[in-house]
């Protein structure tokens, strides 16, 4: 698998997926960077797009906020 480099490349599914599983770490303690790493590691993405997909799941208040 390719990581994916443009938040556009993946349905909104996908992302909503990823902000949840970044979102779930950090209130499982995980500190910011390491919630970020291990979702890029899980999905296969790079950390940059997971940060855009948490500004974009946060600009637009996606569950779990």
């Amino acid at each position: 698998m390719t990581p994916e480099t443009d938040s556009g490349v993946l349905a909104e599914d996908r992302r909503k997926e990823i902000f949840y599983a970044v979102v779930d770490a950090q209130d499982r303690q995980m500190d910011v960077a390491q919630s970020r790493k291990m979702a890029a590691e899980k999905f296969g993405v790079s950390e940059s797009l997971v940060r855009q997909i948490e500004r974009e799941g946060m600009d637009n208040q996606w569950p779990p906020l």
